[in-house]
Order: C-alpha cells, then structure tokens, then sequence
C-alpha cells in the first residue's frame, strides 16, 4: 500500500515540476512514507530524520532548501509529536490526505519555520483528486481498490490510522486499471488493509463484490490479477469462484489467520476460529485445487500458553502453506492487546518464533522443490543479478530468475526449473521464446494456465 501510496505522490507532485531522484543528497523535498504495522516504526522514522537533519543542514549552509516530509501511518498516529520531536521536519501528513500535497508545499514555502499537519481524514476521497499517472508503472503495478478496516483486531492499528473502510467506485478502478495496462502493465495486484471486503458502486449503481470486480478487470484485458490483503471472513462465494472460473487471477492466496488457538483468536477480535479458517481453505482448494497459500502468524501474543502454541503448529501443519509471514508480538500504543496483562517474556517469544519459521520453512521447501524439472510460466518483469539475465515471477509468486533477452521483459514465457534455491528459482526459456521479438506479440497474450495441481 505504501508503494502504491508513494507512487501517487510523485503523480501528485510531478505537474508542480518534481521528479524521482536515487538519493536524499540534493534533493529539494523528502517523503519519509511510513508504516506502522512493524515494531518500533517511530524510533525508526527518527532515527531516519537525525541523518536527514544533516542533510538539511548542510543545503541551507549554501542557500538552499530543503523540505523534510513525515508521510503515512506513523504521521497519523504521532502527529504534532513528530513536529516536537524533530524540528527538522517541515510537513506530517497521513495517508488519507497526500492529495492536499501541493497546498501543504505551499504553505510550508511561506514563512521561515513554517511547519504543516495534516492528519485529519477528511470528507472528500483523496482518490477523486488525484491525476492520472505520470509515473511509468512497469510490467507490474499496485492499484488501491479499498482502505481502512472495521475488523479492529486487539493487536492492530490500521482502524485508527487509516480510517474505515472505503471501497472505491468500480468505474474509477477500471479506469486507472486501463491506463496502468496501456502504460505497460501486465500484472495488477489490488491492495486493500482489508481488500476482499470491497464493495464499491457499479455502474449501475448496485454493490460489487471484489470477485464481480477481478471478472470485471480480466474481462478489459488485464493478463494477470492477484490482490492483497485478506480477512477469512470476507472470502464469499463469488470470490472463492472467481479463483475457479477467471484464469487471470494468479493461484496464489494470502489469507493471514495469525494464530491457530481459538482462545487466542477470540482474545485478538478475529471474529473465526481455527475450524472456521480450515473451512474456508477447503472450500478455495476445492474450487482451485492448485491454489498456493500464504499466510500471518503472530507468536507471544498475550496469554499464549505452550497449549496455544502447539495449536498454531498443528493448524500450519494441517494446512500447508507455500509462504509464511510470521512475527513476534510487540505492543502497538493504543490498541487494546497492548494493555492485557500475561505479557509473554522475549525469549519464550524467540524460541517459539524459531520452532514456526522452521516449519514454514520446511513447508516452503517442499512446495518449491516439488516444481523440479518442471514447465512454468513465468512473467519477466526486470533485469536479473547478472549481465543476460533476467527476474521474474511465477503464478505462485515465486521468484525466477533465468538467461534471457531483455525484449522479454513484459513477457510470460515457459521456463523450465531446473534448480531450487532457498528464495528463488533458476529457469531456463523453452527455445521456442528465444526468437519472440517481445510482449507485444499475439502469442504473448493471457497464458495463466495451470502448470501444476499441487495436492
């Protein structure tokens, strides 16, 4: 989401003659985009700023200026604070107000020390004033399609740092969608703090689900889908079917279900339970048999006995799952968990974090190695590690790199694997590609067929 949030800054800023550059080192404006899911995020962002102040510091010895910008959720959450803190720092804005940039610029420009915040959420919807993209997507592309939750999970902070739910109208999806593919997009993933409980207006003024939109956006000729991030609750029909019936939307799922105790779910506000979460990953694997799953795991929450423990190793093992996302728990400042007493001590956390990721990355292994010597389709999306080659990533989402001529880049082309490496995958292109001349050809078109049906 910040990608994709950063990424519309710079659309934002680029008609008022702003433009990407490498390094902080002479640039006129800094956007420090921030997230506060990670622990310690502040500290982090403070840090950051202390260089920047050096920075600044040295562009004003010599007449010129520099604006320092606190961006994202840690700017909603810390505010005025940051301002405090760091006075180095001429702007704080959160993410539901980055449109009002130019005004913001404006009137940090007026007067020595003028400083700006901005961390209201406002009536308007930001996306209703943003332009058209100016800045190249490349062969893959984020596209907001929803914002904010109203699940408030005990352990979380996005209700209050990114708002409720918001869901955006299907026309102006569709919209950005069509340009990010004219622009040279082959691969759209659609963010949402809680995408798969999109519902916004259709044309005809009834409310779509996110499956009727996935329909909506292959139907107009968008090659690959996928979308990010799921709640278990919101996987509903039409979207489980939409996984069986559109060959677009990639056989990959990430659906985060953080713990597999029920005491502990009902304690973080998950509103399912472990035979819930089991359900629903039987009825999408009965409608896409192939399907890859992913997945958020949090270790230590408060109260988590050894029992509660054993449950999450046993539901990991029960499911199966191709990734993992797994952390220790770290109180977030104003959230309800952060108040429970049985905090779990750091090295009951350590050790239990180490036995999960073994696990998962056990798990991880064996559905890699069992695509050995297979046929992938992989779409080639950037240059790789060394001179020829080239980076890209499979239906499953796994990283591919192989030897290739950089008119492929844009293309989906049949590798065949032929290692396996902790991270990533070497292929090597069926000789049948080497002579097409690029993404461009009619031979190029939607190939998301389905290599292999994993059990």
């Amino acid at each position: 989401m910040n990608v994709y949030d950063s990424s519309r800054m710079a659309d934002v800023l680029a008609p008022h003659g702003y433009g990407m550059v490498e390094s902080p080192d002479g640039a006129d404006m800094v956007i420090l985009n921030t997230c506060h899911i990670r622990e310690k995020a502040a500290e982090k962002v403070y840090s950051e700023l202390g260089r920047l102040r050096l920075r600044k510091q040295a562009r004003e010895a010599i007449g010129e200026k520099m604006i320092i910008a606190v961006a994202g959720c840690v700017a909603q959450a810390e505010g005025e604070e940051i301002i405090r803190r760091a006075d180095c720092v001429d702007m704080v804005f959160g993410p539901q107000t980055y449109h009002r940039l130019p005004e913001m610029i404006e009137r940090a420009n007026r007067a020595v020390g003028a400083k700006v915040v901005d961390t209201d959420f406002p009536a308007e919807d930001k996306f209703d004033f943003l332009p058209d993209h100016a800045v190249n997507p490349g062969v893959t592309a984020f596209l907001s399609v929803q914002e904010g939750c109203d699940k408030f999970c005990s352990f979380c902070v996005v209700p209050y740092t990114r708002g409720a739910e918001q869901s955006r109208p299907v026309a102006a999806i569709e919209a950005e969608a069509m340009r990010l593919v004219e622009a040279g997009a082959r691969e759209i993933t659609l963010l949402g703090q809680n995408v798969n409980a999109y519902h916004g207006v259709g044309p005809g003024g009834d409310e779509w689900g996110l499956g009727r939109l996935i329909e909506r956006l292959a139907a107009r000729g968008v090659q690959r889908i996928r979308y990010t991030t799921s709640h278990p609750r919101d996987m509903d029909d039409a979207l489980i079917a939409a996984h069986r019936d559109v060959p677009q939307l990639m056989p990959y799922l990430h659906l985060p279900v953080q713990s597999g105790s029920d005491r502990i779910l009902t304690m973080m506000n998950r509103k399912h339970d472990s035979d819930d979460y089991r359900r629903i990953v039987e009825r999408i694997r009965d409608a896409r048999p192939d399907i890859a799953l992913s997945s958020d795991f949090i270790v230590g929450f408060p109260g988590e006995t050894d029992r509660d423990f054993a449950d999450t190793l046993r539901l990991i093992s029960d499911i199966g799952f191709a990734q993992a996302y797994s952390f220790k728990y770290s109180p977030r400042p104003g959230t309800p968990a952060a108040a429970e007493d049985g905090h779990v001590p750091e090295t009951v956390k350590e050790d239990r974090l180490a036995t999960l990721q073994q696990l998962l990355r056990a798990q991880q292994s064996s559905f890699n190695e069992a695509f050995r010597g297979a046929r992938m389709s992989v779409l080639f999306d950037r240059p790789g590690r060394r001179p020829g080659q080239l980076a890209g990533r499979t239906g499953y989402l796994q990283a591919v790199h192989a030897a290739a001529p950089t008119r492929l880049i844009g293309a989906v082309v049949d590798c065949d694997i032929v290692d396996i490496r902790p991270t990533s995958m070497e292929g090597v292109v069926d000789t049948d590609w080497q002579d097409q001349d690029g993404p461009d050809q009619d031979n190029l078109e939607t190939r998301t067929h389905t290599e292999r049906a994993i059990a």
